[in-house]
């Protein structure tokens, strides 16, 4: 009988292990889906609700290839990163002009005046902005009416 007794003990210890296993193997996760970055000629603000940036606002450096690296979470620019920036064409700074729509086709021209990073801070990037003038491959804008629509 105390073999029968110490059986069934070690049968209930192990099924009661097995079941507080399994509980701890249980995963929670949590994702937020965002989707595709936006699709703007000259890239979008890297703060919510991510609006295309007008064109002046980023330099060159934001741009691979003529490809916008990305800003916020779609940011996919090296670590440590910094690029200028013109803060004048940023609506948290007072801008009020024109802003163009998704899908709408650049025209290339620079000035900047401050670096961030992709993910919202300012800092120091390693070069001048005054060497930044357009995007590798540019030849002028004279056809396209300075560029304002």
């Amino acid at each position: 009988m105390v073999r029968l007794k110490v059986l069934a003990f070690a049968f209930l210890a192990v099924l009661l292990m097995s079941c507080a296993h399994r509980a701890q193997a249980a995963q929670i996760s949590v994702g937020i889906n965002l989707g595709p970055s936006p699709v703007c000629p000259y890239g979008y603000f890297d703060y919510a609700p991510y609006d295309c940036a007008p064109y002046g606002y980023y330099g060159p450096d934001w741009f691979a290839g003529g490809i916008f690296i990305g800003a916020g979470p779609w940011f996919h620019g090296p670590h440590g990163f910094y690029g200028h920036v013109d803060n004048r064409y940023d609506p948290h700074n007072g801008y009020h002009g024109p802003i163009p729509q998704r899908g709408d086709r650049p025209f290339y021209h620079f000035q900047g005046n401050e670096a961030r990073d992709g993910q919202g801070h300012t800092g120091q990037a390693p070069h001048e902005a005054s060497h930044e003038r357009a995007l590798p491959g540019y030849r002028g804008g004279a056809s396209r009416g300075g560029g304002h629509r």
